[in-house]
This record gives C-alpha cells, structure tokens and sequence, in this order.
C-alpha cells in the first residue's frame, strides 16, 4: 500500500491523503501542552482521517513540547551525540556510568530524567566537557579500541589536528583487522616478529618503542598495559582498516608474518621465543619464574633476525615459512 494512503470511513475504502499543519493540545504526566501537529485529510472527501505516521509524529511532538517546557534534551540531539563522538550507545552508556542498556532507551524514545539529560545537554553542546569524561571514565570502557576512536573523533571536533597513530599502533590495527581471536600475549609475540623480520629485511626497524624480556617472553609494555584488561582473552577486533598506510614492502612483510606465524597461539609463540637469543641473552642467569624490565636491544633483535634470515636463505618474506616450521617442529618435541 502506498504510504499516503489510509481506510476513509466516510468513502468505505482506501484513499489517498495529505497532512495538513494545525494547532493541537495533549496531556502527558498530568499536565496539558500545546503543539504544533498534523492531521490527515482525505483526498477525496476532505474528511479527517486516521493515519498511523500522522499520529506518531504528533505523539512525537507531544512529547518535545513535554521536553521544551521542562528543559530536557530533544530527541534527536541524543540521536546526535553518538555519531558527533565516534561512540557505540552501550559504550557511552558504560562510560557515564548508566545501565549498559540506559543510552540506547533514550535513543529509542524514553524520556531521561533531568539529571541525565543535563549530561547529555551539556555533551551535545561541550566536546570539551566530553573529553574530560572520556579521559576520567575511560576504565569503565570494555574496548581500548572505543576509547581511541573516541578521543580522536573528539580533538577534531575541538579544532585539533587528526592524531597520527604511530607504526606500531598501525601495525597494531592491522593485526586486529586481519587476525581472529588474537590475544594479548599473541600480539606481544606478532608485534616482535613484525619488528625482527623487518629489520632483517629492510635493514631498519619499523618502529621505534623496544620491548623487555618478561617471563612470557617479548613485551612492549605500553601496549601490554593498553590491552590488559582483556587477559587471556581475544582483543576485540577492527571492523575496517586503512591499508594505503604500509608501503609494499611493510605490507608484505607484516602480512607474512600473520599467515606464517600468527596462526600458532599464543603460548606456542611463546616457546619459540624462549628459544631465540635475544630473549635468553637478555634474560641471563634469572630464573624462569623471575619479573624483568631487561629491554632486549634492539642490536639483539637485528642480529638474530639477519642470521636467520641468511641461515634460512630468505629471498622474500614468503620464506618466513620455512622459519616458523622449523620452530614449530622444536616446540612440539621439547
């Protein structure tokens, strides 16, 4: 049926309407309010009929003479907020404290209390006020990958230029785009071989932060910290990713090392950097059980990596392959 159309009762049949603009009255909580609404008109015998978008849309503006009068925020700037910040409903929800569900009701039409509503008022009309709470409450976040896009969403809004993520935050991105169920610790040990096969190719490192020889093998700590929250569980993973930010060669060598490598786990990636020298010189005589903040240099980790790559006669990156066979096969027998 045609959405203009409705069930005249003066015609008996379906019939065309227009909506014309007039001056209505409604009660809601026990107090009556003025509006402007619409009735529907019949295009045949210019009767008034029944249509339901007619009668939602007044309800609707009911409803914004109720939060006018009373100073609560209109509807569709609490539409607004979410896309203006670059934020989920259930992640803001958790960010201002609320029920996980709160923020997505108030989108759906549910009235905020004052309280809230001056919140959100004030979120809607202050980037500056939101990312002073983004900054306080971002530990109520479940993503760190929700509190990044946030912020950077937020200091454009403030005049600010677009953040540049560093390489290793690329990289990082990368991994989450392409990788299924990463972990923490797979990351660590991806973000290492990344770093090591580089080198050995490329003759420079692709980026700058060093990492230290933990019991659990290679870690960079700043990043450790950012995802440690999720455990031993997978980190939420990038729904796009901007490749055009890796030359070739970078691409290529990160994309090998996440067929070749990032298909073991966690752990077995672990075992095999318990076996590579930059981990077992930096760690020295210290016990297996032992905490550490020994940085394995970065000399250490462009030696190993160019002796392997030279041991194992590695034209391109492909032949990462036949490296990470060889450690498998070492792990499963020790």
């Amino acid at each position: 049926m045609n959405e203009k159309m409705t069930f005249c009762e003066e015609c008996r049949k379906d019939v065309d309407y227009s909506a014309e603009s007039v001056t209505m009255k409604g009660t809601l909580k026990g107090e009556e309010y003025e509006f402007i609404g619409k009735k529907a008109v019949c295009a045949e015998c210019g009767g008034e009929v029944y249509a339901a978008k007619i009668e939602d849309e007044n309800l609707k503006a009911l409803y914004d003479a109720y939060r006018q009068k009373n100073g609560i925020i209109l509807l569709e700037k609490i539409l607004e907020i979410p896309q203006k910040y670059n934020i989920g409903k259930r992640p803001l929800s958790l960010l201002l404290g609320w029920g996980e569900m709160t923020f997505t009701r108030y989108c759906d039409g549910d009235m905020p209390i004052k309280q809230y509503s001056d919140v959100l008022q004030r979120i809607y009309e202050e980037p500056a006020f939101y990312l002073s709470l983004l900054e306080e409450n971002k530990g109520n976040l479940k993503s760190q990958t929700a509190y990044e896009k946030s912020k950077r969403a937020t200091v454009e809004l403030l005049g600010g230029q677009k953040t540049a993520a560093s390489k290793v935050d690329e990289v990082i991105g990368y991994l989450l785009f392409q990788c299924e169920d990463i972990t923490p610790l797979a990351l660590q040990k991806a973000l290492y071989y990344i770093q090591g096969f580089y080198y050995a190719f490329m003759n420079s490192f692709l980026f700058t932060e060093d990492c230290e020889a933990w019991v659990h093998g290679p870690v960079y700590r700043e990043i450790y910290n950012r995802y440690s929250s999720y455990r031993f569980n997978p980190i939420e993973s990038n729904n796009e990713f901007d490749v055009s930010v890796f030359t070739g060669a970078e691409k290529a060598i990160i994309d090998s090392v996440i067929q070749n490598l990032c298909c073991y786990s966690g752990k077995i990636l672990e075992r095999f950097t318990h076996s590579e020298m930059p981990w077992l010189k930096t760690r020295g005589n210290l016990p297996a059980d032992a905490h550490s903040n020994r940085t394995i240099s970065k000399e250490a980790i462009g030696e190993y990596f160019s002796a392997v790559k030279q041991k194992y006669n590695m034209l391109t990156p492909n032949d990462i392959e036949n490296y990470a066979q060889v450690m498998f096969s070492r792990s499963i027998k020790s």
